[in-house]
């Protein structure tokens, strides 16, 4: 749910996703960074304390209630670059790179590890990713298997056959589009919306090559401009692999990519829970989306035994399937054969990596490339993850700092009860089903309660390409085999190593990965007000997604179901207008603004996370009989304006704007606007830019 910009490959249903997230191909590099110069420890080595590092970043020139992102965080922003090969540069971008900094460390040294062995697997996948010479000796040869599959499909059956093989489990409800652009749809398993109990199949709309609809449809200028460097890319890309009349080709899958964006739900839509739940068995697939073989995409996926499944996107879904009948063969095949190569360009020659990366370019801002190892350190993230986070607690995360995260969980969730409990618009019985919620709620710190089996996953020195195809496939199968079988709600979606937080609504869990965990989020050496302010903020933040537009839809044991009162739902939904306007009116470029509704659960989770966080801060300063004052309160606010430290390229900003369920962090920092605590401890005043009458601050929770 905040503030880096990197793109991560989550299962769902991540509605609460810490990281904003930037489509784009599975293969290409996954994370953009700012510059460090070594690795710290986590939550123990950092030199400088943390309110030392808050003062030397403020701006004091100006007023707090005229400017509070600049004053908390102005004499940072004037002196912080961009590096060239970055999109942004902050405080959470700075903690991703120390992370992957570290994990290259843990990384290589599992080179050097016997033969067989899990560490092992781990250098070997690593060594044959980072060996570009070798994969450039290749060439496309990896790949002309399935190239020559492409150009063998003679009907529209087989073109469902091949859809249908594959489907990948690479999708999450809110960035749906994110799935393996070799086919149309997503498969995602999780339990079920009306059974907690058992897992089940969604399907979700997918098949594009941009991360969202509106880059196909939007009519802003600068949106037209990005559409013409993709189709530039995708003739680019065909050119590469010696396609023949590539640009005419180009402009036919272009038109196809268009055209089945056109049918997909907008981010908006994608959020609202209500509309997903559509439970449709294997008839149905065939009366209500015609123009597939459903048979024959099924029974190619391994799906034949599944009776039903629930339909995230029904429009997609009816869309795409028409598009399968209305357009010819030769269209759908150069499709397949250009997302083949596109999707793999970071196991293909350094050509293709070359030609991502300016694509990528068009839509960050970024100006050179992630060396090498970067990549290579996603990739083995992203297949064998929590393998490298054993390593990683192993070293990096202590007893001592697991134990205050607990015990700071507990704090914010005694917090949030108590908030509930003191509603005074609320019902009784509303409340009573908040409650039970908050009680049952998994919280996982650090590392999962059982690590994930990747005995079965084969992986060699010398193969990046098959190690990546083996490893899609494996977690494809791995999803598969949980179909009908209990659900685990401490399953975890995340790797420890990552600098990120989850909140799950359908598990009614919540992960917190060690590596977010590191100061300045975290510190053992900061007060109270400090670590409440930052890391308290985001456990808040998490705990309240529980209780955010889409997740309220959601009772104790993950369930879809309608547990409020019509009054009390009315005034929470009145309650969401009053933030939707507050952030809409948000304007970062003359031709763009936030868009409320779109970013509306973060925006929630924001303020009620906030909220609880600054009530319990105040309790933990009770419980050890030290004194409130006005500089603890400073130093509340003053953390957590600093977790926001951060600059972005204007395209990547744009980019977020259109596409992210998150507000821009210099937005989601005037959250303190809303608070009552903010006024006094700042002095802020009427007739002060940023002061909000009273009547004007949007209470939710």
């Amino acid at each position: 749910m905040t503030f880096s910009k990197t793109q991560l490959r989550l299962k769902p249903l991540a509605l609460a996703c810490l990281h904003m997230v930037l489509a784009l191909p599975l293969y290409t590099s996954m994370t953009a960074q700012a510059h460090t110069d070594d690795a710290k420890s986590i939550a123990l080595n950092s030199t400088a304390s943390p309110s030392a590092t808050i003062d030397a970043g403020m701006d004091k020139s100006v007023l707090p209630g005229d400017d509070f992102n600049r004053y908390a965080n102005g004499n940072w922003e004037k002196t912080a670059t961009i590096p060239v090969d970055k999109m942004s540069v902050g405080v959470f971008d700075t903690l991703i790179e120390d992370t992957d900094i570290t994990v290259a460390k843990l990384i290589e040294a599992t080179t050097k590890a016997a033969p067989g062995t899990a560490a092992r697997k781990i250098g070997d996948f690593y060594q044959a990713y980072l060996n570009i010479e070798h994969i450039n000796q290749l060439g496309l040869s990896p790949l002309q298997s399935q190239l020559d599959h492409i150009a063998a499909l003679t009907d529209k059956t087989a073109l469902a056959t091949y859809l249908g093989q594959h489907l990948r489990a690479d999708v999450d409800p809110i960035n749906a589009t994110h799935v393996h652009t070799e086919n149309l749809f997503g498969l995602w398993v999780s339990q079920g919306f009306h059974d907690h109990t058992t897992y089940t199949a969604y399907l979700l709309q997918g098949g594009l090559g941009l991360s969202d609809r509106e880059y196909y449809v939007s009519k802003n200028p600068k949106m037209v401009e990005l559409r013409s460097k993709y189709l530039a890319h995708i003739a680019s890309i065909l050119k590469l692999a010696n396609t023949p009349d590539p640009d005419n080709a180009a402009k036919r899958i272009f038109a196809l990519e268009t055209r089945i964006a056109q049918s997909h739900a907008t981010r908006e839509a994608t959020s609202d829970v209500l509309k997903a739940d559509n439970t449709w068995s294997q008839a149905d697939f065939v009366k209500k989306a015609r123009g597939l073989d459903w048979s024959a995409y099924f029974s190619a996926a391994g799906l034949q035994a599944q009776s039903s499944f629930i339909v995230w996107h029904p429009g997609a879904l009816k869309g795409s399937a028409a598009l399968v009948a209305s357009t010819p063969l030769d269209t759908w095949k150069e499709y397949l054969r250009f997302h083949a190569i596109n999707q793999r360009t970071g196991v293909l020659p350094q050509a293709f990596a070359d030609q991502q990366f300016a694509l990528r370019s068009a839509f960050t801002g970024a100006k050179k490339p992630l060396p090498r190892w970067r990549d290579a350190v996603d990739a083995t993230n992203y297949a064998l993850g929590e393998d490298v986070g054993k390593l990683y607690v192993e070293q990096n995360f202590s007893a001592e700092a697991k134990q205050r995260i607990r015990s700071m969980v507990t704090n914010l969730l005694d917090a949030f009860s108590a908030r509930v409990t003191a509603l005074t618009w609320m019902s009784p019985k509303t409340k009573a089903e908040a409650l039970e919620k908050i009680k049952h709620t998994y919280v996982g710190v650090g590392y999962p309660d059982k690590w994930r089996d990747y005995s079965g996953l084969q992986v060699s020195a010398a193969d990046a390409f098959g190690n990546m195809e083996r490893t899609s496939a494996f977690f494809y199968q791995e999803a598969l085999a949980k179909l009908g079988k209990p659900v685990d709600v401490t399953e975890w979606c995340m790797n420890p190593q990552l600098v990120n937080a989850v909140n799950m609504p359908l598990q009614n869990a919540i992960n917190f990965p060690a590596a977010f965990l590191q100061s300045p989020n975290f510190d053992l050496r900061a007060s109270d007000a400090a670590n409440y302010g930052a890391i308290g903020a985001t456990i808040g933040h998490e705990i309240s997604h529980s209780f955010d537009n889409s997740g309220a839809m959601f009772d104790s044991k993950g369930e879809l179901r309608n547990w409020w009162s019509k009054s009390d739902l009315a005034h929470f939904n009145q309650s969401s207008k009053a933030l939707v306007a507050q952030f809409s009116a948000y304007k970062p470029f003359p031709d763009l603004a936030v868009n409320g509704q779109q970013t509306l659960g973060e925006n929630i989770a924001d303020l009620a996370g906030l909220m609880a966080a600054f009530d319990a801060y105040r309790s933990a300063m009770k419980q050890k009989g030290q004194v409130v004052t006005k500089e603890t309160d400073q130093e509340f606010f003053l953390s957590f304006a600093r977790t926001y430290r951060g600059k972005m390229r204007d395209e990547t900003l744009r980019s977020i704007i259109v596409t992210n369920e998150h507000a821009p962090e210099q937005f989601r920092l005037l959250t303190v606007r809303n608070l009552d605590a903010w006024y006094p401890a700042f002095n802020v005043q009427p007739g002060q830019k940023q002061y909000l009458a009273p009547k004007d601050r949007v209470r939710v929770w």
